[in-house]
């Protein structure tokens, strides 16, 4: 006969309440403290004097304010917000390190000048940018991603159709596999006097660049998981009838796509670095000659500006890999999260 007591269910219990009670406390404390950073970024910027003349400083302090109100309404009604409030609960902290961050960057530049002008310019100056220099920085963006996408399509299109091709027919394979290892091994970039006067345009010659640069980790990484299906996998399908095509379509391609995605993943990092390093040197357009012309004229605010947007390009262009990925294998699905 059991012995437990309505007592003892209310101590058993007890520990778990204050567990989740100290977990919730603990959530509200640091949403609390986000807000507080954010408001002492908005407050150093309203009523702290500049040390210099940047016309958007009252714009950043006002932008930080209402981001200080934001969190602090999401934190205070998390609850109420279902999925939304749990994605800022869990990003509290990074909300509260980068405020933090940016109140220090406001203090040592714009108030202090602890870090010389112009190699480090204050959070406002970045932001003068992206209000007064707008039209020539998002053409900048369209070219680069005209440039990045054609480049990057063409490479892997080629480099899949070419390691399927490698990892099914020895015959072919014999003829490619030394080609390749004398090609995809150098850097992308040593082919940079080659490619430019080859090819009748700087354009044509960075797209070819692009597309080498992705085309070698998807070629190895397609035919690594070609010559990697079980041939178990093909005496089925032959079992039953199949034809060489439906072993190639619908055996080889499906079992090889996490390699696949792999060799996509390598070519997309590769092909940003050749994207930059092609725009600097040949086309006359597109963020890496923003780079380039901005250094120039010693705007660092204006390279700083445009470091953040490539990095926000390349952070979205792998999570929509990501989410390709994702859709196509569905049971790899949370493997790996970006």
């Amino acid at each position: 006969m059991s012995t437990y007591s309505v007592s003892d269910t209310t101590a058993a219990a007890a520990p778990r309440a204050a567990v989740t009670f100290s977990n919730l406390s603990g959530s509200y404390g640091v949403g609390l403290a986000a807000s507080l950073a954010w408001l002492a970024f908005g407050a150093s910027c309203l009523y702290w004097p500049d040390v210099g003349d940047w016309s958007r400083t009252s714009s950043l302090g006002i932008g930080a304010i209402v981001i200080a109100v934001f969190i602090l309404f999401g934190t205070l009604s998390a609850d109420y917000l279902g999925s939304a409030g749990q994605a800022l609960r869990k990003r509290a902290p990074w909300l509260l390190a980068f405020g933090a961050l940016v109140t220090l960057w406001e203090v040592a530049t714009a108030k202090f000048a602890w870090l010389p002008l112009p190699f480090f310019p204050p959070p406002q100056s970045i932001l003068e940018v992206y209000t007064d220099d707008l039209p020539r920085l998002l053409d900048s963006v369209f070219a680069s991603i005209k440039l990045q996408l054609g480049g990057y399509i063409i490479g892997a299109t080629v480099g899949f159709v070419t390691g399927v091709s490698i990892g099914w027919s020895q015959k072919i394979g014999y003829w490619v596999h030394p080609v390749l290892r004398f090609i995809g091994p150098l850097p992308a970039t040593a082919w940079l006097p080659i490619a430019f006067f080859t090819f009748p345009s700087s354009w044509s010659a960075s797209t070819f660049l692009i597309a080498l640069a992705t085309g070698f980790p998807v070629t190895v990484l397609t035919w690594s998981g070609v010559a990697s299906v079980s041939s178990a996998y093909y005496d089925v399908a032959r079992t039953l009838g199949a034809k060489p095509s439906f072993l190639v379509l619908k055996v080889a391609i499906p079992a090889a796509l996490p390699h696949v995605f792999v060799g996509l993943f390598m070519g997309l990092g590769s092909s940003f670095a050749v994207l930059v390093v092609a725009e600097m040197i040949g086309v006359k357009a597109g963020l890496g000659w923003y780079l380039q012309w901005a250094q120039g004229w010693a705007a660092y605010a204006n390279m700083y500006a445009a470091l953040i947007v490539m990095s926000l390009l390349c952070s979205g262009a792998i999570t929509l890999l990501f989410r390709t990925r994702d859709h196509l294998l569905v049971w790899q699905k949370g493997v790996v999260k970006w």
